[in-house]
């Protein structure tokens, strides 16, 4: 009953925020994201990594169907669920720093798309998983499309087209292989939809490399992974804060939990005839992200690009079909989350401040700010995979997954460490040690709500970078399931 508690909780405290007007509406917000948090910890402290499919409900949901409202957690599935609930709480945060329309149905928009999240990561039932991923995606386009920047109509409806064309894909692989399944467990149904199911299946070699694309179609463009990124860069710009970081945070980790847990046990042969083409494609876009991220003048948009070379990375480790890359992924999921998040709010924090994010128009901040210029550089430094932070765990076990695959491949995905220091360290010194500029004559430093917003956030750079074994081990039996669906068929 806890992952249901966990999925409930978040709605019905959306609900009750429509008792609450106005700036009244944070506290109550804020209050249900930490009761969140507190029993996503309590999961997590109960956990036994040893075992598979705890936490776990079913209901049959349609049973003429086959269909059941099935959720339960592993190892992965509980890392992606706490990420979810310490960044939701930063995140709600960091949107009092600013003052929108309708703010009850702000924070209720937020607080109902912690919902969706958490249910994609713990679906257990294909048709509930997608059901879910669209709940997701519901709220984040009126969060983006109604508070967002002078260009949000154009944006907002590109990035609603790519996901829902992507998501009809991925339901119409769901009900083929929904066919091609046995009756339910109840026998009121001749089919079901159940994970274990669709694991189950033995489909001919030629039906899982069109079945494939079906599927990954929807994933590839969540996370995005080059070409089909193109939505991301303008979304991230144009979506107010708040919705950039559950984007970039927690959103884009769907697509790759999705290829971890639905794509690559369900289809392995169709994975194994398009491994080489999607690690082509995710190295193209580690390099193409981190040249464009270079050539940025904007804040915001640099660090949108990053983000696409810092996936490109994850994805190329999910396909190297080795536990070193799984597993990097995993972790890396966790510390990109908690590093973009951090490096969104500090770029809001300097936008709000300076009232503009041009490079060219800022400097000097470090004379005026020393504590924003700490917590900046600890965050970037866990983004460039520095050793003793968070990104390096994750990098390096990626790119050793990648080189075990394919050395050539390894040595060009390394590249991006290089590219990623080059463009950021850039942004660092022209922003905080360049001469002064008139926008940032006035400049403050962090406030003390701001730096408590910060200081878990630094706390999970160096935990994760110095223990990382404390969160390897969650996902490690999770991994090893995975890899032995693969290897298998």
């Amino acid at each position: 009953m806890l992952t249901v508690l966990l999925l409930l909780w978040p709605v019905a405290a959306a609900l009750l925020l429509h008792f609450f007007k106005g700036r009244a509406a944070r506290v109550p917000a804020l209050g249900a994201a930490l009761v969140e948090f507190a029993l996503a910890a309590y999961a997590a402290l109960t956990f036994n990594a040893n075992h598979s499919g705890q936490f776990s409900y079913n209901l049959n949901w349609i049973p003429s169907a086959g269909i059941q409202f099935a959720v339960g957690m592993d190892g992965l599935s509980l890392l992606l669920v706490l990420l979810t609930a310490v960044l939701v709480p930063v995140i709600l945060l960091s949107a009092f720093r600013r003052n929108f329309e309708n703010e009850s149905v702000f924070y209720a928009l937020v607080l109902f798309m912690q919902t969706g999240l958490i249910g994609v990561f713990t679906a257990q039932d294909a048709f509930l998983f997608y059901f879910m991923w669209e709940v997701a995606l519901i709220p984040i386009y009126f969060l983006a499309g109604v508070w967002g920047g002078v260009n949000r109509a154009r944006v907002t409806f590109k990035f609603f087209l790519y996901t829902i064309i992507g998501s009809l894909f991925m339901l119409a692989g769901f009900v083929y292989l929904y066919f091609q399944t046995g009756p339910s467990a109840d026998g009121l149904s001749a089919h079901n939809s159940a994970l274990t199911s669709f694991y189950a299946l033995n489909l001919p070699a030629e039906t899982q490399m069109w079945v494939f694309w079906l599927i990954f179609a929807a994933f590839a463009v969540k996370m995005p992974i080059f070409p089909f990124h193109t939505w991301q860069p303008d979304t991230y710009t144009e979506a107010p804060a708040p919705a950039t970081m559950l984007l970039s945070g927690i959103m884009l980790k769907m697509g790759i939990y999705g290829c971890m847990r639905w794509l690559l046990p369900v289809v392995p042969m169709g994975v194994d005839y398009w491994q080489n083409l999607v690690l082509i494609l995710a190295i193209i876009g580690i390099i193409y992200g981190a040249i464009i991220a270079i050539r940025q003048q904007d804040v915001k948009r640099l660090i949108a690009y990053s983000s696409l070379s810092h996936v490109g990375l994850m994805i190329a480790g999910v396909f190297s079909l080795t536990q070193m890359g799984l597993q990097g992924a995993s972790i890396q999921m966790l510390a990109h989350g908690v590093n973009v998040v951090g490096m969104f709010f500090i770029a809001d924090a300097i936008e709000r401040r300076t009232g503009t994010r041009n490079i060219a128009d800022l400097g000097g901040l470090t004379r005026k700010a020393p504590v924003l210029t700490v917590c900046f550089l600890v965050l970037l430094l866990g983004t460039v995979a520095l050793p003793l932070t968070n990104g390096f765990v994750g990098e390096f076990l990626l790119l050793a997954g990648v080189y075990q695959y394919n050395a050539w491949m390894g040595a060009v995905a390394g590249v991006t460490i290089i590219l990623g220091a080059v463009y950021l360290l850039r942004m660092f010194q022209r922003v905080m040690l360049g001469p002064d500029s008139s926008f940032t004559e006035s400049f403050t430093d962090l406030t003390g709500a701001e730096l408590a917003l910060l200081v878990p956030l630094i706390v999970l750079v160096f935990w994760i970078g110095l223990f990382p074994n404390t969160f390897l081990h969650l996902s490690e039996g999770s991994v090893l399931n995975i890899l032995n669906e693969v290897v298998k068929r």
